[in-house]
């Protein structure tokens, strides 16, 4: 019996819906990527539309509509022609994601979006390690995750997750985020020119304006889409950019990242504290750094004890108490995860450093997006 050529196109488009662009993250049917799609005696033509001119995912869509569109029963051959959007169909694919709405800030008051700045008074805490991993993990427990490197002198989360040297794509006036281990990333290290020969990135020396709108371009302009989960890598100390975020993002939550020596909480706190004053809520303390175990069982305190604790509990108010979220143990699996860019709770699972962090990640993950606070756009009538 012949196939009603009207079914295998319908089955077609079906099967169209099936492919998502691995950028936007959406099926490329809602994105206005589908031309005509034709059958002809099971002869199946299909035209897709890329959004730019040499689209990085250019190769992997073309592959999965053509093995989308050859498992629909009754297509005997399949041809996939590959043509770009239009500047109009770019501008109405950018207003689409955007819901019609113009250019703003994507994560504003009535985002249901938690938002984690993961902050310390001192560089050298691991911080950045930890919101890497975190944001792995949090992706791994099946949540959509987006990781704002806002060190913009110290960027470092692109070579931790693996993907120093991506670049985003750019469609109109939208910037898409590359992403790592299904976490959506953006760092001023994938604008920065790099030096030929040793593959070392430019420094970036800029004063507050640039830095303040250099963020806001990052919660504007990049497309994250609807994410469960937003994790900010702050600089060390209280400047300029802590203040920014501070005025982007009040609704923020702060977790404090310090070692156990004394001296390095006594710091950590300080940006807790600024954190308070533009309205951001310190939710946790994660002390890194807490040990070495040694072969015998016992652990070696080489930055000493106590720190995160002292932290949490001078910070902690009646109000709003600060727990000490985790103790992450001295690991060299750790270390070489980050230097390698591949992080330690998917390569080795079972270290204790990649254990106490995937705690974490289920205290935050379990937390939920609630609507505490926000705007539900009700009239009284």
């Amino acid at each position: 019996m012949t196939e009603d050529p009207r079914a295998v196109e319908a089955a077609v488009f079906a099967a169209l819906a099936t492919v998502t662009d691995p950028e936007i993250r959406r099926p490329i049917t809602d994105l206005d990527m589908v031309g005509a799609v034709n059958v002809v005696d099971g002869a199946a033509a299909v035209t897709i539309k890329l959004t730019i001119v040499g689209c990085p995912a250019a190769t992997r869509i073309e592959s999965d509509v053509f093995e989308a569109v050859s498992a629909v029963p009754g297509i005997t051959s399949t041809i996939v022609n590959v043509t770009v959007m239009t500047r109009e169909e770019r501008e109405a694919l950018t207003a689409k994601l955007r819901g019609g709405r113009s250019k703003t800030l994507q994560f504003g008051p009535d985002s249901l979006t938690r938002i984690y700045a993961i902050t310390s008074g001192k560089g050298g805490v691991g911080k950045s390690t930890l919101t890497a991993n975190l944001g792995v993990a949090l992706a791994a427990r099946g949540l959509r995750v987006g990781i704002v490197d806002a060190d913009v002198f110290g960027f470092s989360i692109p070579g931790i997750l693996g993907i120093e040297g991506a670049k985003p794509t750019q469609v109109g006036g939208m910037i898409l985020p590359p992403i790592a281990h299904d976490v959506k990333v953006i760092s001023i290290g994938m604008f920065v020119d790099r030096d030929p020969t040793t593959g070392a990135s430019a420094a970036v020396s800029w004063r507050g304006p640039m830095l303040h709108r250099t963020i806001q371009q990052f919660l504007t302009d990049v497309f994250f889409g609807d994410l469960d989960i937003l994790l900010l890598d702050l600089p060390p100390g209280t400047g300029d950019v802590a203040i920014s975020l501070g005025q982007l993002l009040p609704q923020a939550e702060v977790i404090v990242v310090t070692t156990p020596q004394r001296a390095a909480a006594d710091v950590a706190e300080r940006s807790a504290l600024v954190a308070r004053q533009t309205g951001q809520r310190v939710i946790g303390v994660i002390e890194n750094m807490a040990g070495l175990a040694q072969p015998d069982g016992t652990v070696l305190d080489i930055f000493g004890t106590g720190g995160g604790a002292d932290a949490a509990a001078r910070l902690s108010t009646d109000a709003e108490p600060v727990p000490l979220l985790a103790a992450i143990p001295i690991s060299i699996g750790l270390r070489e995860g980050g230097d390698a860019g591949a992080p330690i709770v998917l390569t080795h699972p079972d270290d204790p450093a990649a254990v106490a962090i995937a705690a974490v990640a289920a205290q935050l993950a379990t937390r939920g997006r609630g609507l505490a606070g926000r705007k539900l756009g009700l009239a009284v009538t």
